[in-house]
């Protein structure tokens, strides 16, 4: 009889464990690690695996953080400062995240986010960046309503929550009563918070992408629409006819994979690279 059939079975139990845990480290916490690092090295998958990746999108701001008018604008990022790779986040805001915390310390909703870069790019593009939900000015257009039976009953005071005074209240009355701008650090939270719609279209010029981050914070495509939309600045930038900057945006889009997954996406890092290379900046 060997020493192993002589030991109580649940001895054995744990050694048969202790070798499976050594041959599983063995495999995949050494072997399979250098086996991706060698595989990562191969020309043509060399860049990707040292992060220089068009997979990984990035900001075409000045150093003011302005947009850099002859680029291709990426979407909004929250990673980081903007698509830091090593600070990939989503903003965790959802669709009740409409009423700004006001003040120097204050935090701006999802709501006024979206309606400030809608009112950015509209400016950028010169078109009309208005959307509903969302003042002229661009915050989110959403009334603290005071009423007599707390959430019920007749409105007795009207706060614009997210316009600080002395901003104009985006609406003068509601249900009869003038409309207040919001004073910094007072306490609203009994108001009955009431998003206005807005005489905005149901389809904004600004779309979508544009107006609101991507989960990882790193994604390099934007929506064929954004880009459309961006076409005639970088032509009139770079001096290029409109003709020939969409014939670049369709080499970069890709279409759905595998045919019906996704929508087509235009990959800016890409188009701007390739914008570079062929058509500097005008009179660069």
């Amino acid at each position: 009889m060997t020493f192993l059939s002589r030991m109580p079975s649940w001895i054995g139990h744990h050694v048969a464990a202790i070798r499976v845990v050594i041959v599983l480290t063995a495999v995949l916490g050494l072997a399979y690690p250098l086996a991706m690092t060698a595989i990562a090295q191969v020309p043509g998958l060399r860049d990707n695996a040292q992060g220089r990746s068009s997979l990984i999108g990035q900001s075409f701001l000045d150093k003011k953080g302005d947009p850099i008018p002859y680029y291709f604008q990426s979407r909004p990022s929250n990673a980081g400062t903007g698509y830091d790779a090593s600070a990939s986040a989503a903003g965790n805001l959802g669709p009740e995240s409409t009423v700004d915390v006001l003040g120097p310390d204050g935090k701006q909703s999802l709501l006024t986010q979206v309606c400030a870069r809608s009112k950015a790019v509209g400016e950028l593009e010169h078109v009309d960046g208005s959307r509903p939900y969302c003042t002229s000015d661009g915050v989110g257009a959403v009334l603290g309503v005071f009423r007599e039976g707390g959430t019920t009953g007749t409105a007795t005071r009207v706060v614009s929550l997210n316009q600080a005074c002395p901003a104009k209240p985006f609406v003068a009355a509601y249900e009869g009563v003038t409309v207040e701008c919001a004073q910094a650090g007072e306490d609203y939270g009994t108001a009955v918070v009431t998003p206005v719609r807005g005489d905005a279209p149901a389809r904004p010029k600004v779309p979508a992408d544009a107006v609101t981050a991507s989960g990882s914070g790193l994604d390099p495509q934007i929506s064929p629409a954004y880009a459309e939309l961006q076409t005639p600045r970088v032509a009139r930038e770079r001096g290029m006819t409109e003709g020939a900057v969409r014939k670049l945006v369709e080499k970069y889009t890709s279409g759905r994979a595998l045919g019906i997954l996704g929508e087509p996406a235009v990959n800016v890092v890409q188009l701007n690279a390739a914008l570079d290379r062929t058509h500097p900046e005008k009179g660069a």
